[in-house]
């Protein structure tokens, strides 16, 4: 099993209930392809480094999990999350132990 994390900005406008609801969801589809041991957690609003369409700050969110390196779980986060409006940009990074 591999390790990875992926870190991914909110839009800041978002109510709590529906941030909560897209993090369920998000983790989830983590779950559901194979990812094991996620562990899903805020960090805080930021100040983004340039404006992305039209926000100015952002909140971000780090996911880590394991899954195995050719895994349906990374491939359906990242194709999920460019198709989400409420998914300002996202990463995933494969963490070397």
């Amino acid at each position: 099993m591999t390790k990875y994390e992926i870190l991914y900005i909110i839009r800041p406008n978002i109510d709590e209930e529906a941030k909560n609801a897209l993090v369920a969801r998000f983790d989830e589809i983590l779950t559901s392809n194979g990812a094991v041991n996620v562990e899903s957690k805020d960090w805080e609003k930021r100040k983004l480094a340039y404006e992305i369409n039209d926000f100015r700050e952002g909140l971000y969110h780090l996911v880590t999990f394991e899954a195995e390196t050719t895994s349906e779980a990374t491939s359906e986060f990242d194709r999920l999350s460019k198709i989400n409006d409420d998914i300002l940009r996202h990463m995933i990074v494969k963490v070397e132990a």
